[in-house]
């Protein structure tokens, strides 16, 4: 993404500038409050919203003026969108039927996939008779089955109790470096996005805070936003003044405490 823009057309602008690239086979969590502009980004990359302004590149191509299904992307919505009369299989073999796919070939992929998400016993069920940990993984499926270049996920697991939760994310992040697909996956949760992440992407309205690993973005946040927001329970703030500096070194007071820290500090 180069200078990636999103204005509507009552003039909010709700991603002023966004340059942020994607490593080949990473797992990148965009996470911030709601309205911060994340789902938007992730709909920009999808096709499923124009692009106000800069590039978007995907194998070093442009791509902005491309259509959905010409971008090789698979998006995992928050709702699942699952066919509710279809079958298991034939959720997961939707994209493949109206590509015309071969029938062995589809059937081949079917059982591929439904084995490597632990779904085979239920390829006969309607989504209405599967649990909610069982529907975000036909989901999945039905992602995986293209092979697409780019994995998409907005909010997949918002749907789900506290304890699939924690399940699910586990089983998404060693799926996905199973099979090593770039992801782009967007949640408000700061411990779902420091949990799964390779790198984080902190966004506050529409602007881009920091990327690093959660190890970085714990250890050294790049300015208060960062720091409150990320971490459970979230970082300590107090105010004091600088008191006395000498290069790298200074003293800072916090009440009547006095603290030295150094260049290192």
């Amino acid at each position: 993404m180069v200078n990636l823009q999103k204005r509507y057309d009552n003039g909010f602008e709700a991603v002023p500038g966004l340059d942020l690239e994607i490593h080949d086979g990473e797992f990148l969590v965009l996470v911030g409050p709601s309205g911060c502009g994340k789902s938007t980004v992730l709909r920009m990359v999808a096709g499923l919203e124009d692009i106000s302004g800069g590039d978007l590149l995907i194998d070093e191509v442009v791509v902005n003026g491309m259509g959905p299904q010409q971008r090789d992307i698979a998006m995992v919505f928050q709702s699942y969108a699952l066919y509710p009369n279809m079958t298991v299989a034939d959720n997961i073999a939707f994209a493949m039927k109206l590509r015309k796919t071969d029938k062995a070939e589809i059937a081949t992929k079917v059982a591929e996939v439904a084995e490597l998400l632990e779904l085979t016993a239920v390829l006969d069920r309607k989504p209405g008779q599967l649990s909610g940990g069982q529907r975000q993984r036909v989901a999945m499926g039905r992602a995986i089955v293209r092979n697409p270049k780019l994995f998409l996920m907005d909010e997949p697991l918002s749907n789900l109790d506290a304890k699939l939760r924690v399940q699910t994310r586990a089983e998404i992040s060693k799926l996905q470096r199973r099979l090593g697909v770039t992801t782009m996956y967007v949640t408000h949760d700061q411990i779902e996005a420091m949990t799964m992440g390779d790198r984080v992407a902190v966004l506050r309205r529409g602007v881009l805070m920091q990327c690093a690993s959660p190890a970085e973005l714990y250890e050294t946040p790049a300015n208060l936003f960062v720091g409150q927001f990320i971490g459970s329970p979230s970082m300590n703030v107090v105010r004091g003044s600088v008191t006395a500096g000498d290069g790298d070194d200074i003293t800072i007071a916090i009440g009547s405490q006095f603290i030295s820290l150094t260049g290192e500090a």
